[in-house]
């Protein structure tokens, strides 16, 4: 599975931006997809998630939500990440993942920086 991150970039408090990651490769064996983000001198944090195969179920930290809206479109193996009313802290770098229950495997993408700023 590979995984191609888009959509980082400098935004302002309370402006939006959206994320991309597109699946390829062996996409029939991911059963999630989620973002996480690292901001500076701090830990990685799962900020959303949702299933490919049970219905789509999203799940978001709560740091976002509310202002973050995880997607899909399985036709084109994306997964998307709408964030709206962004705000300083939201400040990191993004890192799409995916996960294959069957194999108990993670893959990453590379990450994309979102900046926001006052």
């Amino acid at each position: 599975v590979q995984l191609q991150a888009s959509g980082g970039g400098l935004v302002q408090a309370g402006g939006s931006l959206r994320l991309s990651c597109a699946a390829s490769g062996s996409t029939f064996s991911i059963n999630a997809i989620g973002w996480y983000r690292q901001a500076p001198g701090k830990q990685r944090e799962l900020v959303a998630s949702i299933s490919i195969r049970s219905g789509g179920s999203t799940d978001y930290a709560d740091s976002v939500k509310g202002r973050f809206t995880i997607s899909r479109d399985n036709a084109k193996n994306t997964v998307y990440l709408q964030m709206n009313s962004l705000k300083l802290e939201d400040t990191a770098v993004y890192y799409c993942y995916a996960y294959t229950h069957a194999t108990l495997q993670y893959y990453w993408g590379q990450g994309t920086l979102v900046t926001v700023s006052s």
